[in-house]
């Protein structure tokens, strides 16, 4: 399936690990109230991954001034996830994926995560504050999505 700009972004609900435990976090729950940025990433622990994710936490005041959250998502288990962000000092909500659903609803699998079966491409998707699409980014899982792109398209919702 693949998303389009303008269409209604599918909903889901992912779970996260904070010190309180694991907590839900869904798209809707921003409905009506700020945009949402969903940032696609491949796995854990791995160097492109570690520098859009640092680069995300480094600039979130950007984004809050957008009126916008980030949020990661990865077929990881949340608890892998919380200890990358740990190790890496990554302050935005990691959200895991780990059935899947949510990659193949965005039209974000990839088929084959070197050689481990099914995972996430890299992507960034704008949603705004609606549930629409705004702004969709996919590329190899190598090579990052626009920042530039992903902020003009927050700008133009302002």
């Amino acid at each position: 399936m693949s998303l389009q700009v303008g269409a209604p972004a599918p909903d889901f609900t992912l779970k996260t690990l904070t010190s309180e435990g694991l907590q839900d976090v869904s798209l809707s729950e921003a409905q009506g109230k700020e945009h949402t940025v969903l940032l696609f990433f491949p796995a854990a622990f791995t160097g492109v991954c570690t520098q859009q994710l640092c680069d995300a936490t480094g600039g979130i005041q950007a984004y809050k001034s957008m009126n916008a959250r980030v949020l990661g998502i990865s077929a990881d288990t949340p608890f892998a996830q919380a200890a990358w962000a740990e190790k890496e000092s990554i302050s935005i909500p990691l959200l895991s994926d780990y059935q899947k659903e949510v990659i193949d609803a965005y039209g974000v699998t990839l088929d084959d995560l070197a050689g481990l079966g099914k995972g996430s491409k890299r992507a960034a998707v704008v949603v705004d504050k609606e549930g629409m699409i705004r702004h969709i980014e996919i590329t190899a899982p190598t090579d990052m999505p626009s920042v530039e792109a992903v902020h003009a398209a927050l700008a133009q919702l302002q």
